[in-house]
């Protein structure tokens, strides 16, 4: 065999219908989409419509729930701050409060309230007072020879009264 001998099998390609090209070709008209409704119209794809086939959404187990009143904290964690002491925008004598930390742009907004974690290392003595932290970050904090307060964040606090 030859390379210019080289072939698909027959019926390998089919040509394309081009539909919605005259009554002569069979697909004219509306072009197999039937009459009006929904699915006549350009752009549409029925979400989680199988056909009649229960849909895959109600064929599983509803699992879990929402809590009303959860609680989430903005994250900052131990080499942030570092690199915050470093690059001279956290001051390392001062108290570091929540406020201090949006100030500074190590967070954004302090939502129900700052959690500090411990990835990274810490070097500088800092003297914190944020709503949570992790074992591992307080006892990071004072190994580096600093101070922290975890004080409850102020929704608990409120729903405590």
């Amino acid at each position: 065999m030859k390379l210019h001998e080289l072939h698909d099998n027959p019926g390998a390609n089919r040509k394309k219908k081009r539909v919605a090209r005259g009554p002569g070709s069979g697909k004219g008209k509306t072009a197999g989409r039937g009459i009006k409704g929904q699915t006549s119209r350009s752009g549409v794809a029925l979400n989680g419509y199988e056909g009649g086939q229960m849909p895959l959404y109600r064929r599983l187990p509803k699992r879990g729930f929402s809590k009303p009143n959860r609680l989430e904290f903005a994250v900052v964690n131990l080499g942030q701050l570092q690199a915050f002491v470093d690059a001279g925008k956290l001051d390392a004598k001062a108290d570091v409060t929540e406020d201090a930390l949006v100030a500074a742009g190590v967070i954004r907004r302090k939502l129900d309230g700052v959690r500090v974690l411990a990835k990274g290392e810490i070097k500088a003595a800092l003297n914190l007072s944020v709503a949570g932290a992790s074992k591992a970050a307080v006892e990071a904090i004072e190994k580096a020879g600093g101070k922290i307060t975890v004080s409850r964040p102020a929704k608990e606090a409120a729903a405590a009264e």
